[in-house]
């Protein structure tokens, strides 16, 4: 097999692989959505190993998209991070086996605190999916890998349910640009919908002079500022402006 045949061989088992999760959908993903809709808490993303890291993109899409959330990590949160877990937060547990020590683990914990548990595996028998509310079959036929040993499929698979739950979210909030810019305030979004003349320009960075100063000191007020303008102001009055291309044209 050439190199570029291996990429168009794993484009078409993931492209064919997200394709099915279709046929995989049911009233547990609208369950999903509705609890993830209704949490007074925050939506918390747990994984172990390729899972995790896929868990981490999850949670920051829920959070950038407005649905408050993080990620914990399964190993850490048996050892003191559970006390991140409110009691009215919603947890979002994935494992492509269903059987993952370090996630199994949490279960009674979250089970006793009362938390609902939306499971997201590639095995609808396995014991994460059976101890889960709702849950997410992300089940692939193949692996890219060509020892099918490499998570990649299935880890496609799982970004993308991600992807749908925040998408269903997006929509059921009817999430606006402005909506999505608040979160996004360094961005160019961001900058473009929320920046404000005041947030840019203030009065004590005007260049402002007085109706009978001479063309050469406000032509030093002027390049003093580096605004291209000055403000010609009496008694709190806007007379006027003078830009530099006015100065330019009457010299």
């Amino acid at each position: 097999m050439t190199i570029l045949d291996s990429a168009r061989q794993t484009f078409r088992l993931e492209a064919e692989a997200i394709a099915n999760l279709t046929h995989k959908l049911t009233s547990d993903f609208e369950g999903a959505v509705t609890a993830m809709l209704r949490v007074k808490g925050k939506v918390i993303v747990t994984g172990m190993g390729k899972s995790g890291i896929i868990g981490k993109k999850i949670a920051a899409t829920l959070a950038s998209t407005g649905t408050s959330s993080f990620f914990m990590h399964p190993g850490e949160a048996y050892h003191g991070d559970l006390g991140m877990i409110g009691k009215e937060d919603v947890v979002l547990a994935l494992s492509n086996s269903g059987q993952t020590d370090e996630v199994l683990k949490l279960i009674p914990c979250l089970q006793n605190n009362g938390n609902v548990v939306i499971g997201m595996t590639g095995r609808p028998e396995s014991t994460l999916a059976r101890n889960s509310h709702y849950h997410l079959n992300v089940a692939v036929d193949d692996e890219a890998c060509p020892l099918s040993l490499a998570p990649t499929t299935s880890t496609t698979a799982m970004l993308v349910m991600g992807d749908a739950l925040a998408i269903a979210l997006m929509n059921q909030r009817e999430f606006k640009p402005e909506d999505y810019a608040r979160f996004h305030p360094g961005g160019s979004l961001g900058r473009r919908l929320l920046t404000r003349v005041g947030d840019v320009m203030r009065r004590e960075d005007l260049p402002i002079v007085p109706p009978g100063l001479t063309l050469a000191d406000v032509i030093i007020r002027i390049s003093d500022a580096r605004l291209g303008v000055a403000v010609i102001l009496e008694h709190d009055r806007i007379l006027g402006l003078v830009t530099d291309g006015d100065v330019r044209r009457a010299m």
